[in-house]
């Protein structure tokens, strides 16, 4: 029989699961996920803020791994806090601790986007809420007992049944009080369980439990009842679910040799298959670093024989040997240079350096998508060099500054007037439209903002940086991928799903059509009176359009054609990828002045409050994304390069809540 090498890691799992089937006794492992209950507060008048309760329960998340419960509060700058309690009961196991967690953290958002929810599972808690709950132990008003049996049956199992469960509680509150609030019992057929929140008092726990005792007798004589109290839980059932946390002792010597025996054989085992796994992976490895190699010679061959192709030495003399004099912009991937070549053109050159397999496939993406379409709106991609110690780059050289600098820098050389605004939004437009169907391909860039925006000598749009960019199958409604862009101007479907559309682009193109006509970065992380968005929304709504045109133009600007711009950019901005226009139409909308603009809804809100001192984080406050986007949206993503038009590449960090 013959065993491809695809199906070696198959093969080894297989072995060592039959492997430990025989030769270890199979453990019981019961997280306790089943919902006791779920308590919602009322639905606010204002909009909940869904990204800071995620970015909550990331950080419980943190501290229940480590600590097996946690507490913590995130306070945001429009006056909204999120205090969060999560707790598992103290018998259960690690594993099983972070496995309640996990279902009460994905259950929990049912309540979203009330400010307040609890959730009570058979092995843990989970409670968030806009005040400070901590030592709160009993609610007149949520406090719920709930005497649903899981234990197969609805009546009593006997003569004496309320006596016993009654002694049996009195006895278990007691000791939980005195333990620390935590405890378990088990006397005549009846079997309970204890818990106090670790943030209550002992006096609180008292009071807690004094409640629950009472309340819970309300369930007699059915077989099983749970007090679900604000500060504590109270179980009692007349099956055993709870778990046993001492190690038996009492252990034959005939056990004993069969656990030394079974250790032993369990370690050659492991070291075999450790051996092939290690051996299978060197393999591998050897395998498609050779795949690389000739995919890599391919493509040499295939670009020797085209005019993209540049000699590595022509390009180490352009730039006078990569003379840092020449240097134009540093990033994280490498570097760019004002190089000129042998016939007196003038070049940008964008040498890279490997070191992740993900620049390697970014510097190909970018060569095999640009090198075959052209468009006045797009920087010219001239070639390459694949066959020195590094890759490199070769684009047109765009003399002036990127947009960015344009717009943002203090030391900016020349203030954009109107005019030359809206040429600079039409361009760009016009750029994008060609990317999404102008050519035979559909490509998204996935990173339109003013840094990829390179001005020319006339001060015409030329979009840049196609690393991120991605083609389409003329078949394909959407493509499923990993998150990568620029925090601020990603669109929130995009972010949530991550499925990738045209209409992200128009989003992204959105929120730079209200940075060029406002002045004001959107993703500038500092506390203001809002984001860009939420200001020029707010201005929107109260027919003061013209208060969000940059101060700096003195009123030196056509009111009506900079107020539908304006519009325009927040039509693109809207929460939902159907509410959009296509790149297409936002091109006609921005030259026929006799189409008629649709009104745009509320945008979703860029909150700058809830930003990690140590990472780059941005806060979604979507008011028309409710309990779907509580689903989980933070990931820690690869670095992506910016080439502006000085050759400035800027890396971003991209951490997304």
């Amino acid at each position: 029989m013959h065993f491809s090498h695809s199906n070696l890691p198959w093969i080894i799992t297989i072995l060592i699961i039959v492997t430990l089937h025989y030769i270890l006794p199979l453990s019981r492992s019961d997280p306790r996920i089943s919902i006791a209950g779920l308590f919602c507060g009322p639905r606010p008048n204002s909009t909940f803020n869904i990204p800071l309760f995620v970015r909550e329960m990331d950080i419980l998340s943190q501290l229940v791994t480590r600590h097996d419960w946690g507490r913590d509060t995130l306070n945001s700058s429009t006056n909204t806090s999120v205090y969060t309690l999560a707790q598992c009961y103290g018998d259960l196991s690690h594993n099983d601790c972070l496995q309640c967690y996990a279902e009460s953290r994905t259950r929990l958002p049912r309540c979203i986007p009330s400010f307040s929810g609890r959730i009570f599972l058979d092995g843990c808690f989970l409670r968030y809420d806009n005040y400070d709950f901590f030592d709160e132990s009993v609610d007149s008003v949520l406090d719920r007992v709930n005497c649903n049996s899981s234990a197969g049956g609805g009546r009593g199992v006997g003569v004496g049944w309320e006596r016993n469960v009654g002694e049996m509680i009195d006895d278990l509150t007691a000791s939980a009080v005195v333990n620390g609030g935590y405890a378990v019992r088990g006397s005549k057929g009846v079997f309970g369980l204890a818990e106090c929140w670790n943030t209550v008092s002992r006096e609180g726990c008292r009071a807690c439990l004094d409640k629950a005792s009472r309340e819970v007798r309300a369930c007699l004589p059915r077989r099983e009842g749970r007090a679900l109290n604000a500060g504590c839980y109270l179980r009692y059932s007349n099956e055993k679910f709870y778990s046993n946390q001492t190690q038996q002792t009492d252990h034959s010597s005939g056990v004993i040799r069969k656990g030394v025996f079974l250790a032993i054989v369990l370690s050659v085992v492991a070291f075999f298959m450790l051996s092939v796994i290690a051996c299978y992976s060197v393999h591998g490895r050897w395998r498609r670093r050779k795949q690389e190699r000739n995919n890599l010679g391919q493509i040499s061959i295939s670009y020797n024989k085209s005019n993209l192709n540049f000699k590595y030495e022509t390009l180490e003399k352009a730039t006078n040997y990569f003379d840092p004099s020449r240097k134009v912009g540093q990033g994280g991937a490498g570097s760019v240079y004002k190089g000129t070549l042998p016939n007196g053109k003038v070049v940008a050159v964008k040498r890279l350096f490997f070191s992740t397999r993900q620049w390697v496939d970014e510097f190909f993406n970018e060569v095999n998508l640009i090198s075959g379409i052209e468009h006045k709106n797009l920087v010219k991609l001239l070639g390459c060099s694949i066959e020195g110690p590094e890759s490199l780059l070769v684009y047109e050289f765009v003399p002036n500054k990127s947009l960015e600098q344009y717009l943002f820098d203090k030391n900016r050389v020349k203030l954009l007037n109107w005019k030359e605004r809206y040429n600079i939004i039409v361009g760009t437009a016009e750029g994008i439209a060609f990317l999404h169907g102008g050519s035979e391909l559909r490509i998204i860039h996935r990173d339109i903002k003013s840094s990829n925006v390179l001005l020319d000598q006339n001060l015409d749009a030329k979009i840049a940086d196609f690393g991120l960019a991605r083609c389409f199958a003329a078949d394909k409604s959407h493509l499923s991928t990993g998150i990568a862009g620029t925090l601020g101007y990603m669109a929130p479907e995009y972010i949530v799903k991550g499925q990738l559309t045209e209409k992200a682009d128009v989003y992204s193109f959105g929120v730079l059509v209200l940075e060029i006509v406002s002045g004001r970065k959107n993703n500038a992380f500092v506390e203001d009176s809002g984001s860009l968005l939420q200001s020029v929304w707010k201005h929107y709504k109260t027919n003061r359009l013209t208060e969000s045109i940059d101060p700096c133009l003195s009123g030196d600007f056509l009111a009506m054609e900079a107020s539908r711009v304006l519009k325009i950019g927040l039509l693109c901005t809207q929460a939902f990828a159907t509410q959009r226009p296509s790149m297409e139409e936002v091109v006609r909308l921005l030259t026929d002045e006799n189409c008629e603009i649709s009104e745009p809804n509320q945008p979703p809100f860029l909150n700058t409050s809830a930003i990690s001192s140590s990472t780059t984080r941005s806060s979604y406050s979507v008011n028309s994304f409710t309990s779907k986007s509580a689903t989980k949206l933070e990931e820690s993503y690869p670095s992506t390069e910016s080439f502006s038009s000085d050759g400035q590449v800027r890396s971003e960090e991209i951490r997304q809540v």
